[in-house]
């Protein structure tokens, strides 16, 4: 596997490697002990999450202010373009954003570690959205940070109003967010 730190390096662009012949392909999704030789990180993971969504369904920005969680996140249908914005206050990118574009043909994985806001927005007609997270979910630790926040200006490369659900409709801004330390 290939890992690349994003422009926030605790964010990580993870490419595996996939063996292609004429039957198809295979590839390596997971791997605890490749992980963590080539991260360094040793993550246990508790649950397995799996969303469909069509073109333009915006999800996010979630996290949990209790149960946090950390995911490890990849398309198996469609293609998305995959956020993750730190909210961690001791952090020299507190408040800052990435992007990664996930897809079935490109086969890439980001790892967002606890502490950081995440979202994607749907760009092909449809996608299978899969995570890992390191914690279970929590309904009542659960918070939303709007989407558009001016603040963030997160570029979701949308060229009209996206399908958001009513709790990410009703995020809210940045500066009020709870945070982590």
């Amino acid at each position: 596997m290939k890992v690349t730190p994003t422009a926030i390096t605790d964010v990580l662009l993870i490419e595996p490697e996939v063996f292609v012949d004429q039957r198809g392909f295979f590839f390596e999704s997971y791997n605890a002990r490749s992980l963590k030789r080539d991260t360094g990180l040793e993550i246990s993971f508790v649950q397995d999450n799996h969303s469909r969504s069509s073109r333009n369904v915006l999800r996010g920005l979630h996290y949990q202010i209790r149960s946090v969680q950390g995911k490890l996140v990849r398309v198996t249908f469609g293609c998305v373009l995959d956020v993750a914005v730190d909210l961690r206050r001791s952090s020299p990118t507190f408040g800052r954003w990435v992007c990664e574009e996930l897809s079935a043909e490109n086969k890439r994985q980001l790892w967002i570690p606890a502490g950081f806001a995440h979202g994607f927005v749907v760009l092909s007609d449809a996608a299978d959205f899969l995570y890992k997270t390191t914690d279970y979910y929590d309904g009542a630790a659960e918070r939303t940070i709007a989407w558009n926040d001016p603040d963030l200006a997160i570029d979701w490369r949308l060229d009209q109003e996206p399908l958001v659900a009513p709790k990410d409709r009703a995020g809210i801004r940045f500066r009020d967010a709870e945070t982590f330390e």
